[in-house]
């Protein structure tokens, strides 16, 4: 590397118009690695470039405004190094390269062609060093990035001085599961279960799935549940709604938030059912972690986030999605059982289909609508439709509630034959807001579109209260509208389906070191 380096600098090209500079005296900062060897710098953000001790004739470069991902290769050799910059032309390529994609980079290329300065010196490394461009220079640098392992990077004590390095990696915590706990921390005094691996793949739901460990505790048995996403599909999924990495559903009306969630490749709702020697453990809690590889537009200390010590402790493959999901299963016995026999019953939950939305007016208005598996055709009718007003004596007292409301019963024929059905408002109705001070009369006060009162709300939206037998088998069922300050028109209202997709699926657990795993528990 020295030997080649050097040769290049007796040829008298100036690489300065490419991001490279020489001239000067560099001080070098607090990520620059133990062992490095500055052999320039692009003279902005500190950005300099390297070898690095015991990495023979590699170029790194290391940039420290780049919170959490300070340094990475860039090329293998000097003359690697010259052959991607007659391929990108600007440093800048190489050193931003580690956080794009491919279209990202190509769009830098279109958007930063060379200079005359630039392209004089590209002419000059040419017909000096015989070199030709290296072709596909963006996967080069990402193969070389993929294969380099980051923490065999030495630093100085600079680099873990928290005053000077926010970021610095810290211990990582023990790894402990309790059956009160979390992702994200435990109960004071409460002791960590014993793990058992169990390493359980399978294949449910449309997904792959793995159960890596059961652990024992005094309360009862927590089981992890890792579900995985094929990377493939998450990009697909926010290209279809036009996500970014930081999007905010918020953006997204009611419907489509539920339509987001059936599309969601890492949504699923399911409830996993244990049957421990004979007897049915039904969890009373639980809580997921999710990880999705980098995004463009994001670091790979984001996309690990909560779930970097699940990922690793289980050892998953990056290169996937993960859904972590953890249940906490009281025992059913006064004891703790000697587990003899253990295994799950994986059941979805049904899953809400945004319908057909309708208008009415009065009793006998009628809407006839198609349920979309099977093709029957299915007619709405009103039995009852009326405004009404809340009694809101019960309420906060220095708040104004909105009051009014339409309610309305309905019958559905033939019987409904497709699941759960369920009618809600399409509107989210008003927001309680401050009553008025009398001391300040002109006080602005709050409206806005996302509050329904829980007695008459769900998470589809303003829905059904059943009466005597569910709407879903032909008979009585009534829904209300949204809450408003001031009585509405009309009400639009939308059919909501609930479907379950996917039969019941039992897998067993049970593994020759189960039965050990109570007596040498907590």
């Amino acid at each position: 590397m020295a030997l080649a380096y050097q040769a290049f600098l007796k040829k008298g090209i100036d690489l300065a118009p490419l991001g490279w500079e020489t001239n000067g005296a560099f001080i070098p900062y607090f990520c620059t690695p133990k062992g490095a060897k500055v052999l320039g710098w692009a003279g902005v953000d500190g950005i300099h470039y390297c070898t690095i001790r015991g990495f023979g004739d590699m170029i790194f470069a290391v940039s420290p405004m780049n919170v959490g991902d300070y340094v990475h290769p860039i090329a293998r050799n000097f003359e690697d190094l010259l052959r991607l910059l007659l391929s990108c032309t600007d440093m800048a390529a190489l050193e931003q390269c580690y956080a794009w994609d491919e279209e990202q980079y190509k769009a830098f290329l279109m958007d930063c062609p060379a200079t005359p300065e630039q392209q004089a010196v590209l002419d000059a490394i040419r017909s000096k060093t015989s070199l030709e461009p290296m072709e596909d220079a963006f996967h080069y640098v990402k193969k070389l990035q993929a294969e380099f392992d980051l923490s065999a990077i030495p630093y100085t004590e600079d680099y873990y001085d928290e005053d000077m390095n926010p970021t610095v990696p810290k211990e990582a915590p023990q790894w402990k599961v309790t059956f009160d706990g979390s992702f994200w921390g435990h109960p004071k005094g409460q002791r960590p279960g014993k793990e058992t691996v169990v390493n359980i793949p399978f294949d449910w739901a449309g997904r792959h799935w793995i159960i890596p460990s059961v652990y024992s505790c005094s309360k009862g048995l927590v089981v992890d549940f890792c579900m995985q996403v094929k990377f493939a599909d998450i990009l697909s999924f926010m290209d279809k709604w036009h996500l970014c990495a930081d999007a905010d559903e918020e953006q997204f009306t009611r419907e489509q938030r539920m339509q987001m969630e059936l599309d969601h490749p890492m949504c699923m709702d399911f409830r996993p059912i244990l049957q421990l020697n004979g007897k049915e453990l039904r969890f009373s809690h639980g809580c997921e972690v999710s990880y999705i590889p980098c995004l463009p537009g994001r670091s790979a200390a984001e996309a690990e986030q909560d779930s970097k010590q699940a990922i690793a402790h289980y050892q998953l493959d990056t290169a996937f999605g993960w859904v972590i999901h953890r249940f906490s299963y009281p025992w059913a016995t006064r004891k703790k059982p000697e587990i003899k026999h253990l295994s799950v019953t994986m059941v979805q939950q049904k899953a809400s289909i945004p319908g057909p939305h309708f208008h009415v007016e009065k009793p006998g208005d009628t809407f006839s609508f198609v349920y979309p598996e099977g093709g029957t055709e299915y007619t709405l009718t009103v039995q009852k439709y009326e405004e009404q007003v809340l009694d809101t004596s019960r309420m906060m007292e220095d708040m104004e509630h909105p009051t009014h409301y339409y309610f309305m019963s309905y019958t559905v024929t033939p019987e409904f034959s497709g699941g759960d059905l369920d009618v809600a408002d399409c509107s989210d109705g008003d927001r309680p807001r401050p009553k008025p001070c009398p001391s300040k009369p002109f006080e602005p006060t709050v409206l806005n579109d996302a509050f329904v009162i829980g007695i008459i709300g769900g998470a589809d939206g303003p829905t059904a209260i059943v009466c005597g037998q569910p709407a879903a088998q032909g008979k009585l069922g009534a829904a209300c509208s949204s809450l408003h300050f001031d009585p509405v028109d009309r009400v639009e209202w939308r059919l909501v389906f609930h479907e379950k997709w996917y039969q019941d699926k039992t897998f067993d657990i049970q593994t020759g070191s189960m039965a050990a795993l109570t007596k040498k528990s907590d």
